[in-house]
């Protein structure tokens, strides 16, 4: 087989996830492999007794990673092992499947075949967002969606301003804007307006959350592009910075926001047939018929 030492991660609360986990620990178990569970797997899951390892350890003893969830599983696992260079394939038991694209039911045949070296390989970014308050860095994070910048309480606009490569581009208020990566842009840059972008481009969308002009529109720009967001006025509320809605800090008044693409990608490994206009179809319900 390609692969010899196998890595499993799970959505945390596993149990949603029980079946299939063990389905594919049955499945693993009469391969010629070895298999490491992430630490966080229950037990009463763990019908195999197979070793158990933090992230940090799968990222060093594994040469593939399979995430049984959703794409919220995913992206936590994306986030951690980042710097691993690891591949990573998803089963999905979530609802929307972008990222995690083999159903339950094809688990199987779809990992017999990657197993074996028959499989499409996707290389996508991540963003690296810091805050950066009277010149010194208060918050550092990574997302493989998006960076968003947003009032945190109260249904307010917030006043921004944005340059690109240092130069300016716009100062405007709206509820928000979403920096987003060409895999984040069926997230939440979709629900805000923004364009699909298709994974492999190398661009990034910056999409306003109901701006207050209509002329402001989302743009796009190449992924090599070093944006930074100042917070001009909050007024009462609080606005924050999150990264994949996950990691999340208050920003003031003053504050930059930067955002560029990392230094690290990650490797998708999808089955053979794997088509990403038929997942778009399938997921946006496009093409359908009354």
């Amino acid at each position: 087989m390609k692969f010899q030492n196998i890595g499993i991660i799970s959505k945390p609360n596993a149990e949603t996830a029980r079946k299939t986990l063990q389905s594919l620990c049955e499945f693993l178990k009469n391969k010629n492999c070895q298999i490491i569970l992430d630490e966080s797997t229950p037990d009463a899951i763990n019908n195999c007794n197979f070793e158990k390892a933090s992230r940090q350890e799968i990222g060093k003893l594994c040469d593939l990673v399979i995430v049984v969830g959703g794409d919220g599983t995913i992206l936590n696992a994306v986030r951690s092992l980042a710097h691993a260079h690891v591949p990573l394939v998803g089963i999905n038991v979530g609802r929307l499947g972008f990222l995690a694209d083999i159903s339950p039911e094809e688990l199987e045949a779809s990992l017999d075949d990657i197993l074996n070296g028959s499989y499409r390989e996707e290389q996508r970014f991540l963003l690296d967002m810091e805050v950066v308050r009277d010149n010194k860095v208060i918050f550092e994070g990574s997302a493989f969606n998006d960076v968003v910048v947003h009032i945190r309480d109260v249904a307010r606009m917030i006043e921004f301003e944005t340059r690109i490569n240092d130069e300016f581009v716009n100062h405007q208020r709206a509820d928000g804007i979403v920096v987003s990566t060409p895999t984040g842009s069926t997230a939440y840059a979709l629900s805000a307006g923004g364009p699909i972008l298709h994974a492999t481009l190398d661009a990034i969308t910056l999409v306003p959350i109901s701006p207050h002009t209509l002329s402001s529109r989302p743009l796009v720009i190449n992924a090599d592009s070093q944006i930074k967001i100042l917070i001009c006025n909050t007024k009462d509320g609080i606005a924050q910075a999150t990264c994949d809605g996950h990691l999340s800090t208050d920003v003031h008044v003053g504050d930059h926001i930067k955002v560029k693409r990392k230094a690290d990608k990650i490797t998708l490994l999808h089955p053979k047939q794997h088509n990403y206009f038929e997942i778009l179809r399938r997921k946006l319900h496009w093409s359908e018929h009354n």
